[in-house]
């Protein structure tokens, strides 16, 4: 199954959600959301981030958090890997809690930030659990304007400071703004491109400061680069190596290591499936997934190969 697209920079600001299997339930009672509001509160100060927005539905939740040092997985991981214990220890069950991994988006937060909260504090409205998103217990936006004490591991200021106005009349107008929203079919995430959301020039920059590349695991990432085809792998690699094209495919060749170096840039930094390759080299798919296996192990030893594999994917991918 295909990862969502995963970036990791200090400072970004961050839309994540995730959902139970199949859809199921992840809080039964009150005490299962209380729960999950505790190990929530550990993350600013395990990891130094600030959370701003938080909504927790019946089968999933969303938070708008930013981190500092740039280590949003391991937030996250220690999130919903900690819950899950909770959960799965409470009602003596095993197995996964959470689908998949966790969806993450990076936002801009000079543009974004307000119309994003409103959308994720009127999720409880669009589901029609509720009238008001105020009347919903389980979201940060009560909070937010004033009808419930406010949390001391959140971070409000970001959103209230953006009406430069003293914190009371901030919170009122943030009230009228989400309000706005009710009834409305906008949705801030449609103009989302591989998993940010920002103007063309905070695309730009997020894609110079992760050095983005095509990966068969971050396939939302092919909007930063072109397509790879076996040519052009085949190409480098034979022009890398000294030799003919037409021995790369050769089958039966002992120590053909510009093959298996094809094998792991194809599976590395293409979304090129196994069949595929298996299929174009002429052997077993399993055959791939040991050769890539391979390389990878030998780079760790190898300096001479892993700069053959550096030099030929900033060639491959234009850096060059």
């Amino acid at each position: 199954m295909a990862r969502p697209l995963r970036i990791e920079i200090r400072g970004a600001l961050y839309h994540i959600s995730s959902r139970g299997n199949d859809n199921s339930p992840v809080y039964r009672d009150e005490e299962d959301y209380q729960k999950f509001l505790e190990i929530l509160s550990e993350i600013p100060q395990r990891y130094g981030t600030f959370l701003h927005v938080y909504i927790l539905m019946e089968n999933h939740y969303h938070i708008l958090i930013e981190t500092p040092e740039g280590n949003i997985k391991g937030a996250i991981h220690y999130l919903n890997a900690s819950y899950a214990g909770y959960f799965n220890k409470r009602y003596r069950r095993s197995g996964h809690l959470f689908q998949g991994r966790y969806k993450g988006a990076i936002i801009q937060k000079e543009v974004y930030l307000l119309p994003v909260s409103r959308h994720l504090h009127l999720n409880p409205v669009r589901a029609e659990v509720v009238r008001r998103p105020e009347d919903y217990r389980w979201s940060s936006y009560s909070e937010y304007i004033g009808k419930r004490k406010p949390q001391g591991w959140m971070t409000y200021d970001s959103i209230l400071a953006q009406y430069f106005q003293p914190e009371e009349t901030a919170r009122n107008l943030y009230k009228l703004y989400v309000e706005e929203g009710i009834g409305k079919r906008e949705n801030p995430f449609a103009g989302m491109k591989g998993g940010i959301l920002g103007k063309d020039e905070f695309i730009d920059e997020i894609k110079r400061r992760a050095k983005l590349k095509k990966h068969r695991e971050i396939p939302d990432s092919k909007i930063f680069a072109r397509s790879l085809k076996f040519e052009d792998v085949l190409t480098a690699v034979a022009k890398r190596f000294g030799i003919d094209k037409s021995m790369i495919k050769e089958v039966g060749r002992r120590g053909n290591q510009a093959r298996k170096v094809s094998f792991y840039i194809l599976r590395q930094f293409t979304d090129i499936s196994n069949e595929r390759i298996a299929k174009y080299f002429g052997i077993g798919y399993t055959a791939v997934s040991q050769a890539k296996s391979r390389i990878k192990k030998e780079m760790k030893k190898n300096r001479r190969l892993k700069k053959i594999i550096n030099d030929l994917e900033k060639e491959l991918m234009g850096e060059e």
